[in-house]
């Protein structure tokens, strides 16, 4: 079994994830291709997802393969959180999940009271009402005048495809959204293409060539489906992948051949690689195993009891610190490194300072903290202000 560097992988991981200088990419949905989608809980993180990964990236070039192009959609997706998928993966990515959410959403319509012939006639009503145009969820509870929860029908209704999340009423900060219906945003989408193994199957084998090498705790958990639905599908790609082990770490991980030769051609980078990551961003969050860029020390000031990671500084693929703008009273950037890097301090004050800059518009100052609160101590929600209380 072949065995590779720490930091061998980490350079090949930063050039799958375009995160590495020479890899950039300008194409949004090449990246989304290529990272299986972009998370898509928070409102603005996708949008810093794709400016760490792209040399000229603006704002509007992400609404405009969201809601002109329609070359991408936000759907329910791994461990049934938000993503905003290729239009290819979505019915790949729906039917591996499908049968998640809809256990969920039927919990979810009985704890808010909703019977299935109540939920069948408001969809029915939503859908006759966003034929006519895209609507929001308060234009729609005014035209429906019910007394039911209507937050909940849209939510199903998303899950089952009937429905997509539109663009955002305002900004690209807003939270509340339109609502279309989905066979009009997607006419040639048949999201009943593949049965819940095929997909399985088919998202494992584009997850390997994205994220790997990987273990199988980091596909079942980034999968969120059993380890039993994961083993099916390993063993029918069994005869395409291939193992191996990295120095210090006691996994064997999955790979793809071609990766392989990839690492044993792979020189050495000249230049560190430093990166600003956001909340959630994929690169953080495609793994259950992180000891190749998490110090375990450190754990608990990247990752809250809920496993979200926060916003975090890579040097050289590994975590170095963490990272947070606030535009009140003035635009300011706080730092809290694990420890000193002053060879590469110039650098990562830039990175800090383009990120300040494209988040508020502005110029920012950069305050260091010496201490930071562990995530894991701090209320639900402390990994989105994680230097909150560094003064």
């Amino acid at each position: 079994m072949d065995k590779f560097t720490i930091d061998q992988i980490n350079n090949l991981l930063l050039s799958k994830h375009h995160l590495s200088n020479d890899s950039k990419c300008d194409e949004i949905v090449k990246i989304a291709e290529d990272l299986c989608g972009l998370h898509g809980t928070g409102t603005i993180e996708p949008y810093l997802s794709l400016f760490v990964r792209m040399n000229n990236f603006k704002i509007e070039d992400l609404d405009t393969e969201l809601y002109d192009k329609k070359s991408l959609g936000k759907i329910r997706g791994m461990r049934k959180t938000l993503f905003i998928e290729p239009k290819e993966l979505i019915p790949i990515v729906h039917n591996v999940i499908k049968s998640q959410t809809a256990k969920r959403d039927k919990m979810y319509l009985e704890i808010r009271e909703i019977s299935k012939n109540e939920y069948k006639t408001l969809s029915n009503k939503i859908i006759n009402l966003v034929n006519e145009k895209e609507m929001s969820t308060t234009e729609l509870k005014q035209s429906l005048e019910s007394q039911k929860d209507i937050v909940a029908v849209i939510s199903v209704m998303c899950d089952e495809m009937l429905i997509i999340r539109g663009k955002p009423l305002k900004s690209w900060r807003d939270r509340r959204l339109y609502y279309a219906p989905f066979d009009k945003y997607f006419p040639e989408v048949n999201v009943d293409k593949y049965s819940e193994s095929e997909a399985t199957k088919l998202l494992i084998e584009r997850y390997i060539k994205s994220y790997g090498p990987v273990t199988e705790n980091d596909i079942i958990w980034w999968l969120g489906v059993t380890k039993g639905k994961v083993r099916s599908a390993l063993d029918q790609l069994h005869s395409t992948l291939e193992s191996i082990k990295i120095e210090n770490i006691r996994h064997d991980y999955l790979i793809h051949p071609q990766d392989i030769k990839t690492l044993t051609a792979m020189k050495d980078s000249s230049e560190p690689v430093i990166n600003v990551l956001p909340n959630l961003d994929p690169y953080l969050m495609g793994y259950k195993d992180r000891e190749r860029y998490v110090d375990q020390n450190r754990y608990e000031h990247i990752f809250d009891r809920s496993g979200n990671g926060t916003t975090t500084i890579l040097l050289d693929g590994k975590v170095v610190g963490i990272w947070d703008v606030y535009e009140k009273p003035e635009p300011q950037a706080k730092v809290h490194l694990f420890k000193k890097i002053d060879s590469n301090l110039n650098e990562l004050k830039r990175e800090v300072e383009k990120m300040g800059k494209f988040i508020t518009g502005k110029g920012v100052s950069i305050q260091f903290c010496d201490k930071m609160m562990p995530l894991t101590k701090r209320t639900m929600g402390g990994f989105m202000s994680p230097l909150k209380e560094c003064n």
